[in-house]
């Protein structure tokens, strides 16, 4: 009797939270397909070897992702950035994945998101304030040339296709600056936006702005994930506190006792939905570097270390600041390049 009552409770609890589903008057605004095949591009990333990587010949580079052609591989060296951009042939769309930070340095970044905010330059944005080092990281370093010319070059090959941005943690907040930008800059349109683990990277009026712009983003955060607490809300001084922007799926586990499920909600347009994310203590690193299953870390536990093939070189295309760039033509294998070659 007691084994029947908690599985009428659990399935309570699965009818209250799946009864949250979100939808436009065409589609699901969220859909769990596409947050797998994200989260598998994104860990991807992650890749140490780039020759692995860029031929998507890695041990992550399966699946839901089989086929993928990496267009241009960009890896700021100095300040530990990375970023691909690829043909997606399956989805017929440009795919724009961009990593965050390492496993064991998390904790000395997490004490870098104290950082200041930065009035944001963007048109018709008055009084958007924005997280200095993540806009940095973004707008200020060779990744955003890199991705920008990566992607036109991807769409100049197989057409005026859609764009899918996506990263993890600090990449996350990078990827949301990329598709705003190529959104408000580039007039691009088309463009979807999906992250993981995100921590916040303006003010309300930027989440306001935001939301304009990019209706249907989406962030993944998993249960307790400590970063998307960070920098730390502040609900008393709101004009200065950072605040995300909408909309967030929370995956976390219901039930009671053995019978335990997880779940993906989805909250509220406001961006701090109470009964997400924030209902619970942000304190965990094990959530932050593991989504839907799939490891979100490099295999190996240096800062910042990259390993390639002498081979590659040949695709180098630049080398300016500490950025190392390899780019290869739409359409060809490696192989097929260097033949050409």
């Amino acid at each position: 009797m007691e084994r029947w009552l908690h599985a009428a409770v659990l399935m309570c609890l699965l009818v209250l939270c799946s009864g949250r589903e979100l939808k436009t008057k065409s589609a699901p605004i969220y859909n769990s397909t596409l947050a797998n095949t994200l989260a598998e591009y994104t860990s991807a990333v992650y890749t140490n070897d780039l020759t692995q990587l860029f031929t998507w010949t890695c041990e992550k580079c399966g699946d839901l992702t089989k086929g993928f052609e990496v267009i241009e591989l960009i890896i700021d060296v100095k300040n530990c950035l990375e970023a691909y951009v690829g043909f997606a042939k399956d989805m017929n769309a440009v795919v724009v994945a961009f990593r965050g930070t390492q496993e064991n340095s998390i904790q000395n970044w997490i004490e870098d998101l104290f950082w200041k905010q930065l009035d944001l330059d963007y048109p018709g944005m008055p009084e958007a304030k924005v997280h200095s080092g993540f806009y940095s990281a973004y707008h200020n370093t060779t990744l955003r040339d890199g991705v920008v010319h990566g992607i036109q070059k991807t769409r100049e090959a197989y057409g005026n296709i859609p764009i899918m941005v996506t990263g993890h943690s600090m990449g996350g907040a990078m990827a949301s600056f990329c598709a705003l930008d190529l959104i408000v800059n580039y007039g691009s349109e088309d463009v979807t936006l999906m992250t993981f683990g995100q921590p916040r990277i303006g003010n309300a009026v930027f989440a306001s702005h935001f939301k304009k712009y990019l209706a249907n983003a989406i962030r993944v955060t998993n249960a307790h994930d400590i970063v998307p607490h960070l920098p730390p809300y502040y609900h008393y001084f709101l004009q200065k506190t950072y605040h995300h922007f909408p909309r967030e799926v929370w995956v976390h586990n219901v039930g009671l006792d053995s019978l335990v499920y997880p779940i993906e909600e989805i909250c509220d347009d406001s961006g701090e939905d109470p009964r997400c994310s924030r209902s619970v203590s942000g304190n965990s690193v094990q959530d932050h570097i593991h989504y839907l299953g799939i490891s979100m870390h490099s295999e190996s536990r240096g800062s910042c270390r990259i390993v390639t093939d002498d081979n590659m070189l040949r695709y180098k295309i630049g080398t300016v600041d500490g950025t190392i760039v390899l780019s290869k033509e739409p359409g060809l294998s490696v192989d097929q390049q260097h033949s050409a070659q």
